[in-house]
């Protein structure tokens, strides 16, 4: 879920960063006229995402080149598996290179921490999402990539759902001021969510009409506990200090949804190389 308008103007700023004035060594190693046929390869099995980006770091720097998707974002692959084409300017290739991989390994290692995170939670009704905690920059990128992997997206940013926390709790007076003072102001179709560290946090926020309540850093018996408080009043997101080995036991105490920033900031690049084919 990203725009190709605006994925230019970051591919451009990319390429800036990287080339500088020039790539001073296909400048003074690579002849004008040379040609060459090159093959983005995946170095171990994964999960795909960003190669569609990559693709288009390519074409942003050179519009001659020809280049071709062998797969497609979400795709999982095997080692030696062929990602993209691309056939031209040996000049154009080697200077976009690193951008277009860099991009590429990023995303799919995100898509490959989420399927992790995913895969530990099979069988429960909790659903994986992810958090605000991203590359800045790269937000609706990495966002893209964790719906590849299996996971749902949180907010997009601020402006996409109020979230009423412990320092607008403070400054309104109690939950249930701060949710009738959002209530007044808020778009009708915008979700009111609150988090909530202590049980009874828990009550008054089901009790003030709260869409979501983010059970946030508690034990997995608070957990188990507050959504037996809740009993179906708001759906229920369990947040705070999450990894892959306390997703598990989380995921049984019958929350809707499970938020973790392990999957984007902690999530390991994976390894695609660029072989001439």
């Amino acid at each position: 879920m990203y725009d190709v308008f605006a994925t230019d103007r970051l591919i451009d700023h990319w390429l800036v960063e990287d080339i500088g004035a020039c790539d001073l060594t296909v400048q003074v190693m690579i002849e004008p006229n040379e040609t060459g046929k090159f093959h983005m390869n995946a170095r171990e099995p994964m999960i795909v995402a960003g190669v569609e980006v990559a693709a288009r770091v390519f074409k942003r720097y050179d519009p001659d080149l020809k280049v071709t998707l062998r797969v497609k974002d979400g795709d999982k692959v095997e080692k030696g598996a062929i990602l993209v084409e691309i056939e031209g300017s040996a000049r154009s290739v080697l200077t976009a290179e690193r951008t277009a991989l860099n991009i590429a390994q990023r995303l799919s290692g995100i898509a490959n921490e989420t399927a992790r995170y995913a895969a530990a939670i099979a069988g429960s009704k909790a659903r994986l999402i992810d958090t605000r905690k991203t590359t800045p920059g790269l937000r609706m990128m990495e966002k893209h990539a964790v719906t590849c992997g299996g996971g749902l997206n949180h907010r997009l940013g601020l402006d996409n759902g109020v979230m009423i926390k412990d320092n607008h709790i403070a400054v309104c007076g109690s939950i249930t001021a701060a949710v009738e003072r959002a209530r007044k102001k808020l778009p009708v179709l915008t979700k009111l969510e609150v988090e909530c560290d202590r049980l009874e946090q828990v009550e008054e926020a089901a009790r003030a009409g709260a869409d979501v309540i983010m059970l946030d850093n508690m034990s997995v018996a608070d957990m188990t506990r507050a959504v037996e408080l809740i009993a179906g009043r708001a759906k229920v997101e369990a947040s705070g200090g999450i990894n892959i080995d306390t997703i598990g036991p989380i995921s049984r105490t019958g929350v809707d949804y499970i938020s973790t920033s392990k999957i984007t900031q902690s999530a390991p690049a994976v390894d695609i190389g660029l072989d001439e084919a």
